[in-house]
């Protein structure tokens, strides 16, 4: 018997240990799901996969669905922090950008569509982790319109839900995802400057000229003398 509290590498132990079994419960249950179906998979099926008791997977979960939302949190989680280094490992605010929001369409893109995908993608963890990543996307959108890399006509939370509704089209290949993303940039970059034309009508074009039914330098032979078309053509039939 311990005379005090229990030593803190055995407390350690446990933890780990407990982990373990968690981890363990929720990744044999998603591959069941993703292979079987979720009607297939059950509490017994599971235990059975992961090599736990029925009691002791039940002091962890209570049901079916409370792995697959438990689960799915350990994803969100994981997938924020994968975005995050890849922020952290671009140069430029446009670059950072761009690599987010092309590695955040490929994660969707692996994931669409799914019986999963389906059942998971609501609840307050999921809104939570949505808030995270506008939040994450708006402050690169920030950065990048300071630089000039994006329009700032547009308020950056506005923008921010464009592409975050954009990049989670359903593309049928990981090609299809980069072009999606490419497109998505172009309607963030600003309006290039307007040119500048001057007030003076441009000449015609010497094949119009020849075309026009008065015939080549017709304009020239009326305004040399000083008069005017029609009078021009009289003077040529009065042989003059």
């Amino acid at each position: 018997m311990y005379a005090g509290t229990v030593p803190k590498l055995w407390n350690d132990t446990i933890e780990a240990h407990r982990r373990a079994v968690r981890d363990a419960t929720l990744d044999t249950t998603a591959a069941l799901v993703a292979e079987h179906g979720l009607t297939s998979v059950t509490m017994s099926r599971i235990a059975e996969e992961t090599g736990i008791g029925r009691a002791t997977l039940y002091k962890y979960f209570p049901d079916v669905e409370a792995i697959l939302a438990a689960w799915h949190q350990r994803q969100i989680a994981r997938h924020l922090e994968y975005l995050t280094e890849v922020r952290d490992q671009a140069g430029s605010p446009g670059g950072r950008l761009e690599a987010v929001l092309e590695a955040y369409a490929h994660i969707q893109h692996q994931h669409h569509g799914t019986e999963l995908a389906a059942l998971l993608h609501r609840g307050e963890h999921v809104a939570r982790a949505q808030q995270q990543l506008n939040g994450l996307i708006h402050d690169l959108l920030t950065e990048a319109a300071k630089t000039g890399d994006v329009r700032d006509d547009v308020a950056p939370g506005e923008l921010a839900s464009y592409c975050l509704h954009a990049v989670t089209a359903a593309m049928p290949s990981a090609a299809a995802v980069r072009r999606l993303v490419q497109v998505t940039l172009t309607g963030l970059r600003p309006d290039p400057p307007a040119v500048k034309t001057g007030t003076a009508p441009a000449r015609p074009h010497r094949a119009a000229r020849e075309h026009s039914p008065r015939g080549p330098g017709a304009d020239d032979r009326s305004a040399g003398d000083g008069r005017s078309s029609s009078q021009a053509l009289r003077a040529r039939r009065a042989g003059l």
